[in-house]
């Protein structure tokens, strides 16, 4: 749980930001989690706590700690994501489950040279996102079609 009081608190504070109660709950369920959460998933979360809050608050709030740098916002195959993991990583998006997965990061240098090389353009970050079918699909596709036969 994120306290009242601390580096989230401080930093927002310096910004001219309070960590109300929804934002530290809203902090708190996204960190607890490595799926990458929709705002709607983060709000029917957040209503267990706080059944009061709306919607808005949460995506506004979301959107509010991405960009102040607490969380990652990243555009899905079905809508905006977050991510509670702020380090360098990147990701892959199973296409049967849809679940997402944190993947450590590629070498950072090559991509990045390739395309400044290539376009005349100063690459100062990237994202790299996989796409395909994770281990548990994969297991599950095998297992039915060895009990088909």
């Amino acid at each position: 749980m994120i306290p009242k009081r601390g580096p989230v608190a401080e930093t927002l504070r310096a910004r001219g930001l309070r960590l109300t109660e929804p934002r530290r709950l809203i902090l708190d369920v996204v960190r607890a989690t490595d799926a990458h959460p929709s705002a709607s998933t983060v709000y029917r979360q957040l209503r267990k706590r706080l059944p009061r809050v709306s919607l808005a608050t949460v995506y506004r709030n979301l959107r509010r700690l991405a960009a102040e740098g607490f969380l990652l916002e990243r555009a899905g195959m079905d809508g905006l994501r977050f991510d509670g993991n702020i380090e360098r990583h990147d990701h892959f998006t199973c296409l049967t489950c849809r679940r997402v997965f944190d993947v450590p990061p590629a070498q950072a240098l090559g991509p990045r040279r390739r395309v400044a090389i290539r376009t005349g353009f100063e690459v100062l970050d990237h994202r790299i996102e996989f796409y395909g079918v994770c281990a548990g699909c994969r297991r599950r596709r095998r297992d039915r079609r060895a009990a088909a036969v």
